[in-house]
Parts: structure tokens; sequence; C-alpha cells
């Protein structure tokens, strides 16, 4: 049978407390002490906190506010029940301030009835209606700094991703944007021209003097324009032995300024050895302009997508006015051809239809063996003071709607205050203007050219009017709008050094949609090749499968 065996009992004669030390807390202090520590109660079964005026002189050096501190009761004689201290009251609720009040309030009407005693009858009741009108504007600015504090205490909302990630891609990379602005590559030199290409149309100096009195209708023009991706582009193929990095100046200058970026984004990357491709998906809206994207109140996208006010809505707008604007300032009798046509022409295609472009293959080099070749474009030219031609970027800045999109009346402000406008459009749109800076300084033109453009009424966004036309140098700009180029040029090399030691296969970069952060994730190689792609590969292996059946 089981025995109970009970356990041995220390009995101390001498005090309370075990008679020895057991040796699992053999030379372990209960608490850190020190020689100079002030001694006090052993414990405090309450673990209370006291305030008063002996605590720093009871409290213990170690363990200060924590329930094995000792704490010291205070007399209780001293002990009220009833708090009789006077609140001390602020000084709005003071007498004499209400009574100043008061008094100053007293004083003002007294001074108006005396006024108006004096005035006329129909002053008075000027005056009376200016009282009315200037309480009504104070009811209003008071709801509108209302509803201002609303909408920005509102709930955060969160956009959808450029492309939807799947769970079997890898995050290998995260860069955000406060360690991305302190990079900087101050030794990159003058990009190198490889070749040129295509056809431009002189500017007419007319729409220089365009003004609100005097503006022009937005035309249709019927112009072709080739968005050829990086590698669908004949060139970068011929000039594959140049560099080791290929891309296009939209995706260029997206990396370069992605720090001022609000909405996703994404760039494909294939590597292939030493040599990287940047490169765009087919289905992306990379080339749509964006609309208020930097603004405090951007456009909502919670409305109604038929809304001609959406933000997908809005970029078609915006582009359909950049490209129409670029050729409708542009004499079409006047042009200069290259010694290289268009890459882009096909057979069918009528080359004066073609949108006035020329395109420019240039190298950079970056450092650490990075040779970037990149595709910049020019929009027009313009004879200089001494006959030579000057290259010129010409884009177009639309207003939709000055009401809700926190920006100027262009047909107000314009004219008179150019520069209020200017800084207005950097405030709301600094992705895109410094994506159109950077592109104009990587492609060397000589001129930057905005036109400003604005519905003919805010419900109608398929009639446009021009309102002016303002010139920059595209470096004298970017010092205007703090675009610094060689954090441009260190944001760039960043990404690129860590995707040269990657090894070959196919890459995201994609900006996140919520956080001011670029992601760069691993994809299998079969990632966003359409069906054609795919068709088109089945069909070259039945060939050559029927062929080696043939023979």
């Amino acid at each position: 049978m089981a025995k109970f065996i009970p356990p041995e009992i220390q009995d101390n004669a001498n005090g309370w407390g075990p008679c020895q030390l057991p040796n699992q807390f053999k030379d372990m202090p209960y608490q850190p002490f020190s020689k100079a520590d002030r001694l006090g109660k052993i414990s405090d079964w309450f673990g209370t906190t006291y305030q008063g005026r002996y605590y720093n002189k009871y409290s213990s050096a170690f363990g200060s506010g924590q329930q094995y501190s000792y704490i010291h009761e205070e007399d209780e004689s001293s002990f009220q029940l009833v708090d009789t201290s006077r609140n001390t009251k602020p000084v709005y609720q003071r007498s004499k301030y209400k009574y100043n009040l008061q008094r100053q309030h007293r004083e003002k009407k007294a001074a108006q009835t005396a006024e108006q005693k004096v005035l006329s009858k129909t002053q008075k009741n000027r005056e009376r209606d200016r009282l009315r009108q200037q309480r009504i504007w104070q009811k209003n600015y008071g709801k509108a700094m209302q509803d201002n504090r609303n909408r920005q205490n509102g709930p955060t909302k969160n956009r959808d991703a450029s492309v939807k990630v799947l769970e079997s891609w890898q995050v290998l990379e995260d860069m955000d944007y406060i360690r991305l602005q302190k990079l900087n590559l101050p030794t990159v030199i003058e990009g190198e021209d490889l070749y040129v290409a295509g056809s431009l149309e002189m500017y007419d100096k007319r729409f220089d003097r365009v003004n609100t009195r005097t503006e022009k209708k937005l035309l249709r023009m019927n112009k072709t324009v080739h968005t050829v991706t990086t590698t669908d582009d004949p060139i970068i193929r011929k000039l594959a032995r140049q560099g080791n990095v290929f891309v296009t100046d939209v995706i260029l200058t997206t990396l370069m300024c992605c720090t001022r970026s609000v909405y996703p984004w994404d760039i494909v990357v294939q590597k292939v050895k030493d040599k990287i491709f940047l490169d765009k998906r087919e289905d992306s809206a990379f080339n749509l302009l964006t609309v208020s994207e930097t603004a405090i109140h951007p456009p909502d996208d919670e409305g109604a997508s038929n809304s001609i006010n959406s933000p997908k809505n809005l970029s078609m707008e915006a582009t359909y006015i950049n490209h129409n604007f670029a050729q409708q300032v542009l004499h079409h009798e006047d042009r200069f051809n290259f010694d290289n046509a268009n890459p882009f022409l096909t057979e069918d295609e009528d080359p004066k239809n073609i949108a006035s472009v020329a395109y420019r293959y240039r190298r950079f080099d970056i450092g650490n063996g990075l040779q970037v070749v990149v595709r910049c474009e020019h929009d027009g030219y313009v004879q200089g003071a001494n006959g030579e031609k000057q290259f010129l970027t010409i884009k177009a800045l639309n207003e939709w709607d000055p009401r809700s999109s926190g920006g100027v009346d262009y047909r107000t402000k314009l004219d008179m205050q150019r520069g209020a406008v200017v800084a207005t459009e950097l405030k709301n749109n600094s992705f895109k203007l410094a994506k159109w800076t950077a592109g104009a300084i990587l492609a060397g033109s000589d001129q930057l050219k905005f036109g400003f453009v604005s519905r003919q009424s805010p419900k109608d966004s398929r009639n446009h009017t021009v309102l002016g036309v303002m010139q920059f140098k595209p470096a004298e700009f970017a010092q205007q709008m703090n675009l610094n180029m060689e954090n441009a040029w260190g944001i760039l090399r960043c990404i690129l050094d860590f995707i040269k030691k990657l090894d070959d296969g196919k890459y995201l970069i994609m900006k996140d949609p919520n956080k001011p952060m670029v992601r760069i994730y691993n994809v299998p190689d079969n990632t966003f090749e359409s069906d054609e792609d795919e068709s088109s590969e089945e069909d070259e292996e039945t060939e050559s499968s029927d062929e080696g059946d043939d023979e």
C-alpha cells in the first residue's frame, strides 16, 4: 500500500522564518542594495504609493516607486477626509476678468449707439447691413473651419496597390522615404549621346502672348503618340553592349523622384546576367498623368467611378490635355529631321500624322560599374539668337475645379499672380512636376514650357481652353522646386546596387499604397506575361516539333 511521508518541518525557536537558507537561494539577494541605501520597513503588504513630505526621506535608492520600496505612513492625526484646498479658477472665470469684458462690451455698444445717432438714416441702414453681412461671414468662416477639421480628423482612406501582391512573392527589401532622402551621388557627369532619331516641329511663339483675355481653345490633334516600353524598343536592343542598365525616361524619373509620390505604382525588373532592364506592365496605367496627387485634399476616389472628377478619369483627362497641347503649340510646316528616322514608325503610318518627338538615347555613368542607357525625349525646338536650335520639353497643367482641388483660379490669378499659381501647382502636383523637370534635365532640353489649361465649364471634361504659357530653364526650375539631382541619382544608385547583387530573374519594385515606402519583391519568371505571349511561345514550340517530325 502507498505510504504518506509527511514533509520535514523546521521549527525556528528564536524567531520566524526558515532556520537555514535553501541551496537554490544561496548567494542570491532578494533585492539590489548598497551600503548607502536608506533602511525602512521589510515589506509593504498593500503596495501603496505616497507622495507626501516623507517620500524622499524613506524611499529606497533601488526599486523606488515599486511594491517592494518602503512607503512611510504619516500620522493619522494629520489625515483629513474633506479636501478644503481652493481650486484656482482660470483667467476667464475670475470676477475681475468678467467685469473687464462686460465693461468693454458696454463701452463698445455705447460707442456704436453714439455713432448711429450722428449718422443719417441711410447710413444707419448701410451700417446695419454691414454688421449683418459681417456676422454671416463669421458664421460661414467658422463652419468652413469646422468642416476642414472634420476632413483632417476623418478616417484614413486605404488605397489599393497598383498590382495584387500574391503570397508566393518574397519581400527582399523595404526602403522608406526617410532613408532614401538622405542619399546623394554628386559624381554623375553629363550624359553621352549614343543615338538620336525622330523629327521635331518649331514652337509657335504666338502662344507666349496668350492670356486669360486672349484665350485659345484646346484643339484635338490627331497625332499618333508612341509609348513603347523598354524591352520592346529596337534601338535599346542594338545598344545592349553600350551599357548594363536600360530604361526609359518615364520609368527612370519615377524612381529618381519616388520620395514625392503618394499614389501606388510598380516597375518590373528583369535581370539577365549583368544586364538590368527596367520595364512597365502592359496593362498598367504607368503613362497616365496624376492630378492633385500631393494636394492636402486629393480627388476623392470613393464616389462613383463614372464621375468626371474621379482620380482615374482626371488622369485620363490630364493625359489627353498634355498630348494635344504639346502638338497644338507647334508649326506643323517647319519640321527638323534628325539623321535617323522614328524607330517606331510602321509602314502603314504617315510620317505627317506622327507626333513631333525626338528620341535621344543617352548613357550615364553612375559608378560601381553601372552604365545607365536611357531613352529621353524632346517635344519641339526654337531658333536661338545665333541661329542655333534649342530643344524644348512641352507639358501642360490642367485645372479641373478650383473649388474642389484646393488650387487657385487660373482665370483670376494667372495674369497678375503667376508666382502664386506656380507655387500652388508645385504643392499639389509635386511628383508630376519633379518627373517632368528631371526628364528635361536628362534629355538636355534648353527650355521647359508649361501650358495652363482649364475647363470651359467645371462640369465639362471634354472642352478646354489654353489660358497661358510659362517658360523656365530646367536647372533653375529644379532649384526653385527644391529638386536635388544628386539625391535623385543617389536613390537610383541605391536601388540598382541592391538589384545588381541579386540572382538572375524577375523582380518587382512597388510603391506601398498607404505608406511612404518602396518595396522590392522576388516574383516568378512567368509573372505579368500576357496570353498572347504564351500562345506565341506555344506556337513556336509546335512549329519546331513539326519540323523535327518532318525531318
